[in-house]
């Protein structure tokens, strides 16, 4: 007999309990790689849309993890494919207001790209839409 799937096609995706909300507790401390470990438990067990959703923010996620060690150019290509990958979802995913998120995201990816020194005051935030509470 094997195992339930804790996040099943259809099954809406839980951030206030277990891996998915310690990666976000890890994320808002800036803990990115921590984040990206705990979020990917649950990828692995994930089928489609939440498994390229949940990529997308891992990317993200390791995006800013390589920018803290001082490597923008795979920050520049983790934020570039995160986005790519997010374009296909609704502003709002599985509790994530994604409308937000990508202009946050897109906003790092141009400083980045452009070698603005200047960058955003603040890394994306991961948050709920108007409906969920995170």
């Amino acid at each position: 007999m094997t195992a339930a799937i804790p996040y099943a096609v259809g099954v809406p995706l839980d951030w206030k309990s277990g891996a998915l909300a310690e990666g976000i507790r890890r994320y808002r401390n800036l803990e990115f790689f921590d984040a990206h470990e705990h979020w990917e438990s649950v990828w692995l067990t994930l089928q489609e849309p939440q498994k390229t959703f949940l990529q997308a923010l891992i990317q993200i996620t390791a995006a800013f993890h390589h920018l803290q060690a001082g490597n923008p150019r795979g920050a520049t290509s983790l934020l570039r494919r995160a986005l790519r990958r997010l374009e296909v979802y609704p502003a709002s995913f599985e509790g994530i207001d994604l409308a937000q998120l990508r202009r946050e995201a897109g906003a790092w990816l141009q400083a980045l790209e452009s070698g603005a020194d200047a960058k955003p005051v603040a890394y994306p935030r991961i948050r709920p839409d108007v409906a969920g509470s995170l």
